[in-house]
């Protein structure tokens, strides 16, 4: 099967977003990207067979232009894979990852803002078991005989 390119540009997000969610039901198309172009103008890329894209173009159409404003839209048959390449070229770098940032940075900040977190925590310690019985220096109440008067009598 012979793969095609739809591109549909709109004035503003919202129509950009109803067209590609229209594109997407409308036929078994695979959503490529969405560029923010310009002031407010928005193209949408999709691509899957050359029948499902001329469908989905045309659901695409009639939602943006149910929603906002259709600027333009072009179909592209079988493009070279030059023009596929130049559209891999526009996908943002992804976002590293926090054990990257920390592994970049040196690990310096991630680790001092925990330090500071785990210091500002109070520590909990648990009390020893001091219970003793009488044989063991204790009297029946589990207090030892220090040999002072108590002030109980």
């Amino acid at each position: 099967m012979a793969q095609a390119l739809g591109m549909i540009e709109t004035r503003g997000l919202i129509g950009s977003i109803e067209a590609a969610d229209a594109m997407v039901k409308a036929a078994d198309v695979k959503l490529l990207a969405q560029e923010k172009v310009d002031a407010a103008l928005v193209s949408v890329f999709i691509e899957g067979d050359v029948g499902a894209v001329q469908a989905a173009l045309e659901a695409g159409k009639a939602a943006a232009e149910r929603v906002g404003e259709l600027v333009s839209w072009h179909f592209i048959p079988r493009p070279d894979e030059e023009v596929r390449a130049v559209l891999k070229k526009s996908d943002p770098p992804a976002k590293p990852s926090a054990p990257e940032k920390e592994a970049k940075a040196g690990g310096v900040g991630i680790r001092r803002k925990k330090e500071a977190k785990d210091a500002a925590q109070p520590q909990v310690v648990a009390a020893p078991d001091i219970s003793l019985s009488k044989d063991q220096g204790g009297d029946a109440n589990g207090s030892e005989d220090t040999g002072k008067p108590s002030g109980k009598r």
